[in-house]
């Protein structure tokens, strides 16, 4: 398959690899020219090669730039194309890009997706879609390759959703970890041995075991940076506020998230709200 990439950060670089690797035919746009694709010039040179295009972008104003920019995608797309963002962006964004491509006689997916860059390396990625069922069919071969678990949440803008709903989970979680963790050491108990009795229990959980082990090691080498995991809460925020619903311990993390990013923490891993904690103890 003839397949466009935009984007080719920490995720996006092994998701290129694992396509071409699976023989798709890869045309690049803002690659440092290490990859086996084709090296285009604009994103609207990706679009003229691609029957699919895929954005992995790090916010809501790089995807509309990137589509609708100058040069961007939506000035070479052919009616048929498909176009996917696997960015993690606003859901009602989302909606109003889908609908620009879609009057272009175009396909739109929003399918973003969790498992951090491992994930991305070792082609586990949980992929959350939005979407035509059609459209969703037709990209499915595609994100068997970068992924595993795969579910299409619903029409356009749900895989959005879903992914913000996932970053709740997970940032409330960090910051639980980083609490219990941090309560354990002040009341003189090790936190490693802590953590270790605690993941057999009912508290046991993917963060207890990864982020807390950095947290007990105090390494925080990103994985996901508090920055973009910042920016993932204040789409739920803002979308909470539009919905008229109150989320105030998404809100409470969101600030502390701030706080990290204040004193020049924002590109240690996400796990790093334990640093964030431990200086406000001191």
């Amino acid at each position: 398959m003839r397949i466009g990439f935009v984007g080719l950060g920490v995720m996006g670089r092994p998701m290129v690899r694992n396509l071409i690797a699976a023989g798709h035919d890869l045309s690049l746009y803002r690659d440092k020219g290490d990859l086996d694709g084709h090296q285009c010039g604009s994103a609207a040179e990706v679009a003229e090669r691609s029957e699919v295009v895929i954005l992995m972008l790090p916010d809501t104003p790089d995807v509309e730039g990137a589509l609708f920019g100058v040069d961007g995608v939506d000035e070479s797309l052919k009616p048929g194309t498909l176009v996917i963002d696997m960015s993690s962006i606003s859901p009602s964004a989302t909606k109003t890009f889908a609908k620009r491509i879609e009057e272009q006689g175009c396909d739109y997916l929003d399918a973003p997706v969790s498992g951090g860059e491992v994930g991305a390396v070792q082609a586990t990625l949980t992929v959350m879609v939005g979407g035509r069922p059609e459209a969703f069919e037709r990209a499915r071969p595609i994100f068997e390759v970068l992924g595993k678990n795969i579910t299409r949440i619903g029409d356009v803008g749900a895989g959005q959703t879903a992914k913000v709903a996932n970053q709740i989970v997970v940032g409330l979680t960090i910051e639980a970890v980083a609490e219990a963790l941090l309560f354990a050491e002040a009341a003189g108990a090790d936190p490693a041995v802590v953590r270790e009795a605690l993941m057999g229990g009912f508290a046991s959980s993917r963060v207890l075991e990864l982020h807390g082990e950095r947290m007990v090691n105090q390494t925080y080498d990103p994985g996901f940076r508090i920055r973009l995991h910042r920016k993932d809460l204040s789409l739920a925020v803002q979308a909470a506020a539009e919905l008229n619903l109150a989320l105030p311990n998404t809100a409470a993390t969101q600030q502390l998230m701030n706080a990290a990013i204040a004193d020049g923490d924002g590109d240690l891993d996400h796990s790093a709200l334990h640093k964030t904690l431990r200086r406000e103890r001191s």
